[in-house]
């Protein structure tokens, strides 16, 4: 068995385990017992009603938050010549093409998002395997594949997420960060959650939201009232 630090000893000792907190609530008590030295994530997973194996129980979205994430997000806009200064005017941090694919096909993967254009996608299509695994391949559905490459990397570093559930039935994402005041991360987290219920499958079928959990790097899970959510 798994010994308990101390630290994660306190953190239990500072709230209910078994309570169901309203949102507003629930943000402090994470904020309580999170005991990093550095600025911790604060994230949320969500567990729905659905079979993931089913293609039409697969819960995806895309979502801005109102407040961003918190973290620097690095991106590599693959893009034909004439994009090249719309997507650095648009912050990318990475910008070009062949170079950064026999890159990546040499193990380079220093990014976390990659913005890239229809007619470039057969090129990418050999990354596959490599991208695939880490999250990085673009993907339309995630507006990471567009004609308009400088609004899609612009978004990106405004704070535009996608989410897509596991196999378990989880949505597991960041909302921020410990350092965000209380109305900023209820904010983000009212925002995401909308999202997630208009994306409510019809055939999902029985209760859609099952249980939301709060927590930041390192902390316990905080369970909080769905009903504390909606915008």
């Amino acid at each position: 068995m798994a010994k308990i630090s101390k630290k994660r000893k306190e953190a239990f000792a500072n709230f209910d385990k078994n309570k169901v907190y309203p949102l507003s609530e629930a943000v402090q008590v994470v904020k309580n017992i999170t005991y990093t030295k550095f600025d911790a994530s604060f994230d949320i997973d969500v567990r729905l009603g659905v079979d993931p194996r089913k293609a039409n129980q697969m819960v995806r979205g895309i979502v801005t938050l109102p407040h961003g994430t918190g973290k620097v997000v690095r991106v590599l806009a693959l893009c034909t010549p004439d994009k090249e200064d719309e997507a650095r005017a648009a912050g990318a941090d990475h910008v070009g093409l062949d170079e950064y694919i026999d890159k990546i096909k040499k193990g380079w993967t220093d990014i976390d998002v990659i913005i890239t254009m229809p007619s470039v996608m057969p090129k990418i299509g050999a990354l596959g395997k490599i991208l695939g695994p880490r999250g990085l391949m673009p993907n339309p559905k995630a507006g990471t594949v567009t004609m308009d490459v400088g609004k899609a990397v612009a978004d990106v570093k405004a704070g535009k997420i996608d989410f897509k559930v596991d196999k378990y039935g989880i949505i597991h994402s960041g909302v921020g960060k410990v350092n965000f005041s209380n109305q900023q991360l209820e904010e983000n987290v009212k925002e995401i959650m909308s999202t997630i219920i208009k994306l409510k499958p019809t055939a999902a079928k029985g209760t859609y939201v099952k249980s939301i959990y709060l927590s930041s790097t390192m902390s316990p899970g905080v369970q909080i009232d769905a009903k504390s959510v909606t915008v």
